[in-house]
């Protein structure tokens, strides 16, 4: 008697195995042209997606055919990052910089 499989298990095991070389294909696509997707698409496989935009993809997520999102790399920062120790030598206190001025002590003691 032959092995007979339930429609939904069958179903089930073709739109993943589908879906797994889907995956594969656009992983290992890094066009310049945006990607899109759905929502439900990059939901189930968020992890795939993030990756690919931390390597220079752009994705699209749509919904309805209506772009709803851009995820793309986040540009590079105009600020340079802080170099500790970069301005030592460069800059100098006065002598008396601990010091606070006699009218100013004489200000904080009068009446309010």
């Amino acid at each position: 008697m032959p092995h007979e499989f339930s429609t939904s298990s069958l179903c089930v095991h073709d739109m993943m195995t589908h879906r797994e070389g889907h995956m594969s294909e656009r992983v290992s696509d890094n066009a310049s042209d945006p990607q899109k997707i759905g929502v439900r698409e990059f939901r189930g496989n968020l992890t795939a997606y993030l990756r690919q935009v931390r390597q220079g993809s752009t994705i699209l997520v749509t919904s309805h055919d209506e772009i709803v999102a851009e995820l793309r790399p986040p540009s590079p920062s105009y600020r340079p990052r802080r170099q500790p120790g970069a301005l030592r030598g460069r800059i100098r206190l006065s002598d008396d910089f601990d010091q606070t001025p006699q009218d100013m002590l004489d200000s904080m003691d009068g009446d309010l």
